[in-house]
């Protein structure tokens, strides 16, 4: 009875404590995962899962088969690096090139857990600002794009990786910081810091200050450090990822404010070239990508085709609170 579609289905509820979003995590209709949880439950006949509100939580038999999923799916995947190896599809190169340098911090450890697992790949990083990312690909001057980039182009495939808050970040004791939530009228005037990228490419640019019409100052730096450190000085005012600026609001070095009612949203997603989308090696970084952000990075939520889940760390302070499920 049970299988390793179960075993995955367990996991997400357990991750994610949301039938919805569990579903959405396994490519599965919630009525399917119910169906699946239901035949299961009856084929034991013990509970596998109890309601708590709008939340699930899982019994000590759900939680049981949970234990067993972590060790079997990490079994899985090595299996199916070794099927790749022997099939001699296991060399290459993976050259990266970041639209958002904010991505280094959560970048970094991948590359070292995706180096362990693919030795015989060569992991590398395209440095530089670059105003048309996906020429890269083109010119086959770089392997993997990450950013926001979704057209569709032919030749070049959009793996969705996650959706992410774009957070306004003060200086403590701004003037705008009594406000909970800043609407677009409260930029005007003020000096924006970015990096230095097309202004169509800056979300709070592009989306929210554009259309309303307000007009703005802008500074640029190349690091997301000396953005911080020109927000924190009071030289200006900054939007970016809720993962980027955690620690910083943590330890109370800036403030950040959610940008509209219902929040600035972007999507993330790793492009690729047609050709080599269905390398192994290439869809085990991807793989490995969604795995360890979800399981690291708050506040991000499943894009249409991740199979995997809300963010679950909940530290003492949020620069914000968690989006719900029906904003992917």
């Amino acid at each position: 009875m049970l299988e390793l579609r179960h075993l995955r289905t367990l996991s997400a509820l357990q991750e994610t404590g949301s039938l919805s979003l569990a579903a959405k995590r396994v490519h599965l209709t919630q009525s399917a995962l119910s169906h699946q949880i239901k035949a299961l439950q009856h084929y034991y006949q013990i509970p596998l899962i109890q309601r708590q509100g709008h939340a699930i939580q899982l019994t000590d038999a759900g939680e049981r088969l949970v234990l067993l999923a972590e060790k079997i799916i990490k079994e899985v995947q090595a299996a199916e690096r070794d099927l790749a190896r022997i099939a001699q599809r296991t060399s290459g190169n993976l050259r990266i090139a970041l639209e958002c340098h904010t991505c280094f911090d959560w970048l970094m450890p991948i590359m070292d857990t995706f180096r362990k697992h693919w030795p015989e790949v060569e992991l590398d990083l395209v440095s530089g600002f670059h105003a048309d990312p996906i020429k890269l690909l083109k010119r086959e001057e770089a392997d993997i794009i990450i950013g926001s980039e979704n057209k569709p182009q032919r030749g070049i495939v959009h793996h969705p990786l996650f959706r992410f808050e774009i957070l306004a970040v003060l200086a403590p004791g701004h003037e705008l910081a009594k406000k909970r939530t800043l609407e677009a009228t409260d930029f005007a005037d003020m000096t924006l810091i970015t990096y230095p990228v097309p202004e169509e490419r800056i979300d709070l640019i592009s989306k929210i200050l554009k259309p309303a019409g307000i007009s703005w100052q802008r500074r640029t730096a190349e690091l997301t450090v000396a953005i911080l450190q020109l927000v924190a000085s009071r030289r200006g005012i900054a939007a970016l990822p809720n993962w980027g600026i955690k620690n910083y609001v943590d330890h109370d070095y800036v403030i950040a404010r959610r940008i509209g009612t219902n929040g600035l949203w972007s999507d993330l997603f790793v492009s690729t070239r047609k050709e080599t989308a269905s390398m192994p090696y290439l869809q085990d970084f991807l793989v490995t990508s969604r795995d360890q952000c979800f399981a690291t990075l708050d506040g991000i939520i499943p894009l249409s085709g991740c199979e995997n889940k809300v963010s679950p760390k909940d530290g003492s302070k949020r620069a914000v609170n968690q989006a719900d499920g029906t904003q992917c």
